[in-house]
Order: C-alpha cells, then structure tokens, then sequence
C-alpha cells in the first residue's frame, strides 16, 4: 500500500494551494477507507486537519480550517485532495495523507493512532 502526498510548496499568506494523494497498492481498495489529512510542525505532536468517510459523507475539519480548507475524494481515480485557501503563516507544516477503516462515524478520528496507513508528506510553506 502506498499513499503518496504532493501538490506542497511556498505560498503567500491569503493565497491557495490544492493538496492530492494518490493511493495505490493491490490489497488497499480506496473506496473502502476513510481518508484524512493531518499536519506536523518540528517539535509538535501530529494534529488532525480533516476526514472524509469511505461513502464521502461525513466530512470533518478541525476548527482551526474549517470554511478554509475542503477536502474531497475521487474514488474511481483513487485520489484524495484537500484544497486550502485563505492561507495562513500558522499553516505551515508537513501535510500527511492517512486511511483506515473504522466507522465514518468513530469518535477518535482525530487520533493518528487510529489511521492504519499514511502517505510521506509534503510540505506547505506559507510566508507573511
């Protein structure tokens, strides 16, 4: 199984950026798995950014993001996507791609420990 994040880079504050992961592997049916994005800084736990259920309903976004980013999937491409807007400097981090196969409706989505597979890492940048 392989999940691999792109689309990072260097942006300006109020700009935007669209995220994709592509998964891949003949035992991982991406419509089955619920998919999420979380972030990391240096020398800070992994925090939660958004989940979207198997079935693209319910979606979840941390407060910090929500009505900023979207996050969205194409199961017949077996992409995964996070659009951000309206960037800011605190938004800056190493963004993973993760799947699991829990309940859409699971109460500890927010934990990375419930993710089974995550995807490398890109990183965004947002400069004031």
């Amino acid at each position: 199984v392989q999940l691999q994040a792109s689309g990072g880079g260097l942006v300006q504050a109020g700009g935007s950026l669209k995220l994709s992961c592509a998964a891949s592997g003949r035992a991982f049916t991406f419509m089955s798995y619920n998919m999420a994005w979380f972030r990391q800084t240096p020398g800070k736990e992994r925090e939660f950014v958004a989940r979207i259920s198997w079935r693209n309903t319910p979606t979840y976004y941390n407060d910090s993001v929500e009505g900023r980013f979207t996050i969205s999937r194409d199961n017949a491409k077996n992409i995964l996507y996070l659009r951000m807007n309206s960037l800011k400097s605190e938004d800056t981090a190493v963004y993973y791609c993760a799947a699991d196969r829990r309940s859409p409706y699971t109460a500890d989505f927010q934990a990375p420990a419930v993710y089974e597979y995550w995807g490398q890492g890109t990183q965004v940048t947002v400069s004031s």
